[in-house]
């Protein structure tokens, strides 16, 4: 099983390596933090659809990718998913 990590960016300028678990175009499910000390977030696509963003115990996180390039991520990791079997 392949492990997804993106970086984001967190509110103080530092970038910051996470795992993703569940990555949609409308969301991004991600874990900061190892262990029992681990943290769970949800980032939802910015109004204008340019990037990400959620927030930590008050902090905020922020993934520079847009909705598009998000989809586009998605679709390469797993062509079959959008091809639905009715014709």
């Amino acid at each position: 099983m392949n492990i997804e990590k993106i970086k984001v960016r967190m509110e103080n300028g530092q970038l910051m390596e996470v795992v993703v678990l569940n990555k949609r175009a409308s969301a991004i499910e991600i874990v900061l933090g190892e262990g029992i000390h681990n943290v769970k977030c949800t980032l939802s696509p910015t109004r204008n659809g340019l990037s990400y963003a959620g927030s930590v115990m008050g902090r905020e996180i922020i993934y520079e990718r847009s909705r598009d390039q998000v989809q586009a991520d998605i679709d390469i990791h797993n062509p079959t998913l959008h091809k639905s079997g009715r014709r």
